[in-house]
């Protein structure tokens, strides 16, 4: 262990302190990029790759370093395609470079990691468990996991929150210099977004940001996905292990798999057509059936399986929609599937997308080409190929003001509620598309939502579990 290790950078606070090194980076790489450009011109030589990949590096260091929203930002970036502003030769630059942030996050030193296990638990981690790794699994934007068993010899995952990290999470939340710094990061990658209310959606952010910091509620988000999936054959969710979990220290059965780096490089098809099956049926088929997101869907939370099962990890963030909210995103997607102009535009005022009372309304033909564009995977000849591109044209057509729906977007009001719901949709997006995932999404959907047999062998595993789960089937019957 090196001396910087021993004696870690205690995370700083300060409001422009927080900013500046982001807004510095922006600076240097904006110069960089005039100073490449003007040298092509005299020289013929063109050094635009070697400056972005600098500009991709400096931005993982400091977001590595900064544990918290900037880092979680920068989690973000890491895999939602987003390609109008940024030339497609330095899209996978940006990606590939802040992707190491899933998985290899700067760690705390052994001692930090004991303290608070010796803090939250009332005994050093070497007496409560059997058996505990010093050396961390993974290390994320506010916490990092250590292996362990437990003394009846169980395995288990033990995630432990840096010190100081909830402290300056909240002075980040109402930042903000902080929360500019963070748009302007991402405009190099999200392009025309500007649609987006920002401050809403800054908002929204905080609130499910904020509920991370208690490990006590994900715990209990993670208990009742763990309730409704216990069993599952192809969903898996790790057990919590409540009497070892705190506000800061979180103790769930381990789970094993490969992370997203290494499922990517995996040649059979066949199996990542699997695991985006299983990604698909769990990330909408819990919207269906219980009003439920998993609201953080970046790859760093899946573990993926040679069996062709997936494991859903990090429920510290979690949404919730009322029934009426599931009846009307549902409303939605089967008029727009069947080509009902009306019905799109009725379910979009419903939801509050379209003011009505507003006399520049976009036409219900043009409302309805937005959202054929933005669920191809659905509307479009079946089984349908999720590409990068078709991520790419999502993003587009949904926020760009500039896009083949501008005349659309420019008039649409989305919600806060909702908001974070795209983001969803755009995180499971910008996943199957990097698995290049092929399958018969409209025939899954229509097993959700008109009561159709079984369109896959896993829609037959699925349904088979949910009538020998008469339990969780009621409980999926009482939305509120």
């Amino acid at each position: 262990m090196t001396e910087n290790e021993e004696r870690p950078q205690p995370i700083r606070k300060g409001r422009v302190v927080r900013a500046a090194p982001m807004l510095g980076m922006a600076s240097r790489t904006a110069g960089e990029a005039v100073v490449a450009s003007l040298r092509k011109k005299v020289t013929g030589k063109d050094t635009s790759a070697e400056v972005h990949a600098r500009a991709a590096e400096r931005y993982v260091q400091s977001l590595g370093r900064s544990k918290g929203v900037l880092m979680k930002a920068g989690q973000l970036l890491s895999f939602v395609s987003f390609a109008p502003a940024v030339d497609g030769d330095y899209q996978r630059v940006y990606r590939t470079a802040l992707a190491r942030l899933q998985d290899d996050a700067p760690p705390m030193p052994t001692e930090v990691a004991r303290g608070v296990v010796t803090a939250e638990l009332g005994a050093p981690p070497e007496e409560v468990f059997a058996e505990f790794t010093p050396e961390p699994l993974a290390a994320a934007s506010i916490g990092q996991v250590h292996a362990a068993r437990l003394h009846d010899g169980r395995q288990v995952a033990v995630k432990i929150q840096y010190p100081g990290v909830a402290e300056a999470i909240r002075a980040d939340l109402g930042n903000t210099e902080l929360l500019a710094t963070f748009f302007q990061l991402a405009r190099p990658l999200a392009g025309g977004m500007t649609r987006v209310d920002v401050r809403k959606l800054a908002h929204e952010a905080a609130e499910r940001i904020g509920e991370e910091l208690d490990y006590r509620r994900e715990a209990a988000n993670q208990a009742e996905f763990a309730d409704a999936y216990r069993g599952h054959p192809f969903i898996r969710v790790p057990e919590v292990i409540s009497e070892l979990s705190t506000g800061r220290v979180f103790t769930m059965g381990l789970a094993e798999g490969m992370r997203w780096s290494q499922a990517l490089t995996v040649d059979d098809q066949a199996l990542k057509d699997q695991w985006a099956e299983a990604v698909y049926r769990f990330t909408l088929g819990t919207l269906r059936r219980f009003g439920l997101f998993n609201a953080d869907p970046h790859p760093g939370n899946y573990l993926f399986n040679a069996d062709g099962t997936v494991t859903f990890l990090d429920f510290g963030c979690v949404k919730r929609f009322s029934r009426r909210q599931v009846s009307g995103i549902r409303d939605l997607v089967q008029a727009t599937a069947a080509g009902d102009a009306d019905g799109v535009f009725a379910a979009m005022a419903e939801a509050g997308f379209i003011d009505v009372s507003n006399p520049d309304l976009p036409e219900p033909a043009e409302v309805l080409a937005y959202f054929r564009t933005s669920l191809r995977p659905i509307v479009d000849p079946q089984p349908f190929t999720y590409t990068s591109d078709h991520a790419a044209e999502a993003v587009r057509s949904m926020f760009s003001p500039f896009g083949p729906q501008s005349s659309v977007v420019r008039r649409l009001s989305i919600r806060p509620d909702y908001l974070l719901l795209t983001r969803i949709d755009l995180g499971m997006t910008a996943v199957l598309a990097e698995l290049n995932a092929t399958g018969p999404w409209d025939a899954i959907c229509r097993e959700w939502d008109h009561g159709d047999p079984p369109a896959t062998p896993y829609g037959e595993l699925d349904q088979a579990f949910w009538r020998e789960n008469a339990d969780n089937r009621d409980r999926a019957g009482s939305l509120g």
